[in-house]
């Protein structure tokens, strides 16, 4: 579950990266390629990727199959697991703090 913790994390930065206002291409270069090899895809999925981010760097906005391939990879995660790297609270455990205040307390 480790790894599945850090490919979460990984995806995190991605999203981070190309919703914020530092667009950085290497940045979203060594996401995708760390991805990548953690997924341990094919020397030609590989190439593919790289492909596509040299593509992007020339036309200066990011291909579509980069895009398609990182939600790919956070779809066959398991939701808890996305949900620890993004930081979401379990609502269950929310809800297990909640009834353990007493109006006492307040």
């Amino acid at each position: 579950m480790g790894g599945e913790v850090y490919q979460a994390q990984i995806l995190r930065n991605f999203f981070d990266t190309i919703t914020g206002t530092d667009r950085n291409l290497t940045r979203i270069y060594m996401c995708v390629v760390s991805l990548a090899k953690l997924r341990m895809e094919s020397p030609e999925k590989m190439m593919f990727l790289v492909d596509q981010l040299r593509k992007s760097k020339q036309k200066r906005e990011l291909s579509i199959d980069i895009i398609d391939y990182m939600c790919d990879a956070a779809r066959d995660l398991e939701l808890s697991t996305v949900q620890t790297a993004f930081g979401v609270k379990d609502l269950n455990a929310v809800a297990d703090e909640f009834t353990g205040i007493s109006l006492d307390s307040l």
